[in-house]
């Protein structure tokens, strides 16, 4: 018997029962639709992390002082680096590098009638393309000058915190490189807003002059800031970099501790993927049982005339293949159309849980991302593991007794 006639014999057969096969393919319908909705969010939250971190903060590549640490910033001049001119050439200079930006961090308060708020404090080139983002985000107000003496940007979620607004002035204490503390008055030229409540809530940018001079640092700053067109090839370009008395580092190496959380949490979802499918593949595995029991005689008669053992397995299997694949049809559209829409609107988790993770690029609004790739696997491995869990029931009716199964009424 011709693989068509068999795959004939079982599409009729789906058809006998209707609300079982329906539902059968419901249910694959929605589960493949979950682990694509799951594998979109995950791919949008790490995507967004990373990217987020990269933008705002670390860019692709580095260039510090071979002393300075990221985990303690310091001030100390011999910490610190030159703010070469020469440096930044030859940074701009590398072909697949977009923007050097000098940076200089440092840490303070801001002092309050009522309170003293810690707070980052970064001093920017307000010109570098580095800093888009945060020329995009202003909410109200205007950008930083680099002359601009008094003018600072502090984040929308921070001056609604305090009360302030632009054109408030603001006291800022901030630590030196000589370890003492300076206090200057500075007016807010504008919010800005990146959809990262914490870094909003913590961050105030200055010009890089005026960061300099109240914290002693001469022209020194704290780093040059690198991005590049591709991700993939920073090595490339911090090899070129490198050289006595500075440490030239990646993204990979600035973002280890997000990339450990994301090979972790991988684990994790592989197992919420693989309950998934095994829930569906069982349903499966049980609605061709029941179909098997139902036909059992029909399925004897079949053997009497002469169908061979291995043609009713392949006849069950093509009945489990069919239910898979419809069902995986209709998850992809429906999956990757809700992927497709969450990847513009986002699901909204509020700013009071996003605030509550520190150390991580944390949105307020999560977004998905279409993964084809992953989707595509996600699809492979259900209608594997269905084919699989179908092995029972088909294996059960290949074994039936033709004489046994005639004699039921």
């Amino acid at each position: 018997m011709t693989l068509i006639k068999l795959w004939i014999i079982a599409y009729r057969d789906l058809g006998r029962n209707r609300r079982r096969t329906g539902l059968t393919i419901l249910a694959v319908t929605l589960g493949l639709t979950m682990l694509i909705m799951i594998s979109g969010f995950v791919a949008g939250i790490f995507d967004n992390m990373i990217s987020t971190n990269i933008l705002l903060n670390n860019g692709h590549v580095q260039i510090r002082s071979e002393n300075f640490e990221m985990e303690k910033p310091s001030l100390k001049w011999q910490d610190l680096m030159e703010n070469s001119q020469e440096l930044r050439s030859t940074a701009a200079g590398i072909e697949s590098v977009t923007a050097a930006a000098p940076v200089l961090w440092a840490s303070g308060f801001v002092n309050t009638a009522d309170e003293l708020v810690s707070v980052n404090i970064t001093g920017i080139d307000p010109g570098s393309s580095f800093h888009d983002p945060i020329r995009d985000g202003i909410t109200a107000g205007e950008y930083l000058e680099l002359d601009d003496h008094n003018g600072v940007l502090i984040g929308e979620k921070l001056a609604k915190e305090l009360g302030l607004n632009t054109g408030s002035k603001i006291s800022l204490v901030i630590n030196t490189s000589d370890g003492e503390t300076d206090e200057d008055i500075f007016r807010v030229r504008g919010l800005y807003s990146t959809g990262i409540v914490s870094y909003d809530a913590s961050t105030v940018y200055m010009p890089l002059p005026k960061a300099q001079a109240i914290t002693n640092t001469g022209n020194r700053i704290s780093a040059v800031i690198l991005l590049i067109e591709d991700a993939d090839t920073a090595e490339l370009s911090a090899a070129k970099l490198r050289g006595p008395g500075r440490s030239v580092v990646t993204w990979k190496d600035m973002n280890t501790l997000v990339l450990n959380a994301i090979e972790q949490a991988n684990f994790f979802y592989i197992m919420i993927y693989g309950i998934i499918i095994l829930i569906v593949a069982v349903l499966i595995a049980n609605t061709l049982l029941m179909s098997v029991f139902d036909r059992s005689r029909e399925l004897g008669i079949l053997s009497a005339l002469g169908m061979k053992g291995y043609q009713i397995v392949i006849l069950v299997l093509l009945e489990a293949g069919t239910l898979a694949l419809i069902g995986i049809l209709g998850g992809l559209i429906l999956g990757v159309l809700t992927v497709w829409y969450l990847s513009f609107n986002g699901m909204y988790i509020g700013d009071d849980i996003a605030s509550m993770v520190q150390g991580f690029a944390y949105p307020s609004t999560f977004y998905a991302k279409i993964a084809p790739i992953d989707f595509l696997l996600l699809s492979l491995a259900m209608l594997v593991i269905v084919l699989l869990a179908a092995l029972y029931p088909a294996r059960f009716a290949a074994r039936l007794e033709p004489i046994e199964t005639l004699k039921q009424e």
